[in-house]
């Protein structure tokens, strides 16, 4: 999920500090140009000249970000067993009152009043002061009035600034009785379905969900390609913990994983374990520094550079209001640092809020080794009062009455609660009185803690891929490459005949059909002489080529390429298939080779 100010979820701010290393503008247009020629992305609608922060993901871009979305289950979904919910992307007003979207859900707007161009305030001022974003509306004022900050467009005079909520507003049914949203992330449908989840999970703390799908924000001034768009592709995981228990099992499986971690102390970056990290108190608990690990584990496994990845901690005034600490990861491109996961503990913000904006209760009990003996203040209602007040609704306002805090309810005249539906109703102190009872207790009731990494799936497509592009002198000519790693590469192998006669093109169709069937993605390629086709593979990241000649007529072997070190091996075809499943899971070109000699 993300903060009321965009950041916290992979598709925030772009990330503090200094500039990326890796080149800048030519390197972005280039790998964009290629991205578009290639068919990875281009902008949506573009006979009609686009529209800025739509981009459409190609033959080519849609499978690799598939492949990129599927290795994020592996871990989260296979490897951490945690349960795939798939809701709605058009959220009710209801709950997005409850998570403070509708009130803060917003950035600051400025106008020019000359040629009435709209831009993001803090972009505007974010080279002059640190911390722009976090400025209120007046601040904003200040720096653009003292450091004459005009439109970028035009240079004329900007107006004040003012917020602007993202949310992108529709009418549910006709008539426009009732108003909803697309959701700015998928991440509140997992907390109102928490009473359904938790029953499914029997009733156990901890226990994870996790939801792959569209967000959308009317963004002010969408930029730098998708780095920065209105409909998004998020994957994110909520996982509900015992409060004071914010522990993982399998944290000494990552304890030693060294990170890059910037902590919030301005002492600058610094490499670290985690475990270090933890038990330094750094990273607030186990629970968020094992996550922190499974996401630099991901974000490599993808093919975003370790080298130039870091996690940076959330400064006191940038904090999310529901949050007790929170990381962003952030990788190192052509623009600089930007953010592309978050990862927050959320503390019980979220439950809590839904709970009281819906009267629900949405607790977890946790029993007790051996039962209690507690004082406690207990809510008594007075039905004789209380029904012929409500009638019908006398048992929600039981209901709601008693999920109330007792102690706050001592001395007051009345008091207003929420009823399922969202009705608000007053109640006499008449209809009910707080008394002190001592119980024989088995268990507690607690509103879980909630630890949540959320992942900008558009920004990671996009790092991957520049991490990925290598350009270079080949034989006097320019010659790009693309070093995508191998399980999210679109197109794994590419299958050649050698020349596409003699029975070759049968025996390579022939393949290519045995691979896919399978289930590895080719590319069947008969024109041209060899070194184009490689080319035109490398340039889109296939890892492997494999080429059939006139040889292989009689001793029934084909040539292996490697895309990365272009070394060769000559394999027996009926055992390409085997070979190949090596090669993708990651086991060195160079390794099997030598078991094949």
């Amino acid at each position: 999920m993300t903060d009321m100010t965009g950041k916290a979820d992979g598709e925030g701010t772009p990330g503090k500090g200094d500039k990326g290393d890796q080149g800048g503008k030519e390197l972005n247009e280039s790998l964009m140009a290629l991205a578009k020629r290639r068919g990875f992305i281009y902008p949506s609608y573009d006979i009609y000249g686009g529209v800025a922060g739509f981009y459409d993901y190609g033959p080519l871009g849609a499978p690799l970000k598939h492949n990129i979305e599927n290795c994020w289950r592996e871990i989260f979904v296979l490897g951490e067993g945690f349960f795939e919910i798939e809701t709605p992307a058009i959220g009710i007003e209801a709950v997005f009152e409850a998570s403070g979207h509708l009130k803060e859900f917003s950035d600051l707007l400025v106008e020019c009043k000359k040629c009435g161009e709209s831009f993001r305030a803090d972009h505007l001022i974010t080279h002059l002061v640190p911390n722009a974003d976090s400025l209120p509306p007046e601040e904003v004022d200040k720096v653009i009035k003292e450091k004459k900050v005009r439109c970028p467009e035009c240079k004329g005079e900007l107006t004040e600034a003012r917020p602007f909520n993202l949310m992108f507003k529709t009418n549910i049914g006709p008539g426009s009785k009732r108003a909803g949203y697309l959701r700015p992330e998928t991440a509140q449908a997992m907390f109102t379905n928490f009473n359904f989840l938790y029953r499914h999970n029997r009733e156990r703390l901890p226990f994870g969900v996790v939801q792959i799908g569209r967000g959308y924000r009317n963004e002010i001034s969408p930029r730098q390609g998708i780095i920065r768009i209105r409909e998004l592709n998020m994957a994110e995981a909520e996982i509900f913990f015992h409060p004071g228990h914010k522990v993982h099992p399998l944290f000494k499986d990552v304890s030693s994983d060294k990170v890059t971690l910037v902590p919030d102390d301005g002492k600058g970056p610094r490499e670290m374990t985690i475990g270090d990290a933890v038990t330094k108190k750094i990273i607030a608990n186990e629970a968020l520094g094992y996550y922190l690990a499974r996401t630099a584990r991901f974000l490599a496994a993808v093919g975003v550079d370790p080298k130039r990845t870091r996690f940076r901690q959330h400064e006191k005034d940038e904090m999310a209001h529901y949050a007790s600490d929170c990381w962003d990861a952030e990788a190192s491109i052509s623009f600089g640092w930007v953010e592309i996961v978050g990862v927050a503990d959320r503390t019980c913000y979220d439950l809590t809020a839904h709970i009281k904006r819906s009267g629900v209760d949405m607790v977890a009990f946790i029993k007790y080794e051996e039962a209690r003996t507690v004082e406690k203040d207990v809510v008594v209602v007075d039905f004789k009062v209380l029904g012929p007040l409500f009638k019908g609704e006398a048992k929600l306002v039981e209901k709601a009455l008693q999920a109330l805090d007792p102690a706050a309810m001592k001395g007051k005249e009345k008091v207003t609660v929420t009823l399922e539906g969202g009705k608000m109703v007053e109640i006499p102190s008449k209809a009910f009185k707080v008394e002190r009872r001592t119980d024989n207790v088995s268990g507690e009731r607690v509103v879980p803690h909630v630890i949540e990494p959320s992942f900008g799936i558009d920004r990671i497509t996009y790092c991957a891929l520049e991490h990925a592009y290598k350009a270079m002198k080949k034989e006097g000519e320019d010659y790009v490459m693309l070093s995508l790693k191998p399980r999210v590469a679109p197109i794994k192998v590419g299958v050649f005949p050698l020349m596409p006669k003699d029975g070759l093109d049968e025996m390579a169709k022939a393949l290519d059909a045995r691979l896919r069937a399978s289930g590895v993605m080719t590319y069947y390629d008969d024109s041209g002489t060899i070194g184009r086709r490689y080319a035109r593979m490398d340039e889109v990241g296939t890892p492997f080529c494999i080429t059939l000649d006139f040889d292989s007529k009689n001793d029934g072997r084909a040539t292996i390429r490697d895309r990365d070190t272009t070394e060769q091996a000559r394999v027996p075809i009926e055992g390409i298939p085997s070979i190949l499943s090596r090669l993708l899971a990651g086991e060195p070109f160079a390794s099997v080779k030598k078991s094949l000699a």
